[in-house]
C-alpha cells in the first residue's frame, strides 16, 4: 500500500440510504450511464453488502456487493473522479474482497466493460481472470456494449 493510502487511514463503512447523496454526486459525475438512486435504494433494501469508502471525512467511492450462498457478484465499485489513479480503487477492491471472503464466499464474480481499460487493469491485477461474455448487456451512446464477465477465487 503507498504512503498516501497509510497517511490518510480509509476505511469502508456500511452505505445507508442517508449516505445516498454523497454516492449519487460521484456516481453522476464519473458515468454516463449512472446507477440511480433507486438502484441503490433496491440493493440496500435487498440486504446486499454496501459501503462508502472514506479519506478522512470525505466520501472517495463505495461498493455494492451481492452475496449468495457462497458467491460474491460485486455490483458497483466506484472512486470520485478526482481521487483516481492513486490506488484507491485497489484498495476498495481488497478491502470490500476481504470483507466478503470473511462472510464465507469463496469467489467473486463482476462485469467490466471491454472499453473500461482501467477497470480491466484494475480486475486483472487483483486476480480476476475472464470467464465469459454477456453481449449488449450496458448501454452506450452508440447502442449497447457487451460485458466481460470476470471471477475470482477468494
Amino acid at each position: 500500500m503507498s504512503a498516501v493510502l497509510k497517511a490518510s487511514a480509509p476505511r469502508l463503512v456500511p452505505m445507508t440510504k442517508a449516505d445516498l447523496s454523497a454516492v449519487m454526486a460521484i456516481e453522476n459525475d464519473i458515468y454516463d450511464f449512472p446507477w440511480t438512486r433507486g438502484n441503490f435504494e433496491d440493493s440496500l433494501h435487498a440486504g446486499y453488502s454496501a459501503w462508502l469508502y472514506f479519506v478522512g471525512t470525505e466520501v472517495i467511492g463505495y461498493c455494492v456487493v451481492m452475496l449468495a450462498v457462497d458467491e460474491a457478484h460485486l455490483l458497483n465499485l466506484s472512486i470520485g473522479r478526482d481521487m483516481q489513479g492513486q490506488g484507491y480503487g485497489r484498495a476498495l477492491l481488497e478491502a470490500a474482497t476481504e470483507a466478503i471472503g470473511e462472510c464465507g464466499a469463496k469467489a467473486m464474480l463482476l462485469e467490466v466493460r471491454p472499453s473500461n481499460a482501467v477497470g480491466r487493469k484494475l480486475y486483472a491485477a487483483a486476480g480476476f481472470a475472464q470467464i465469459g461474455l454477456r453481449k449488449d448487456y450496458y448501454p452506450a451512446l452508440r447502442g449497447k456494449e457487451d460485458a466481460l464477465v470476470l471471477r475470482r477465487a477468494l
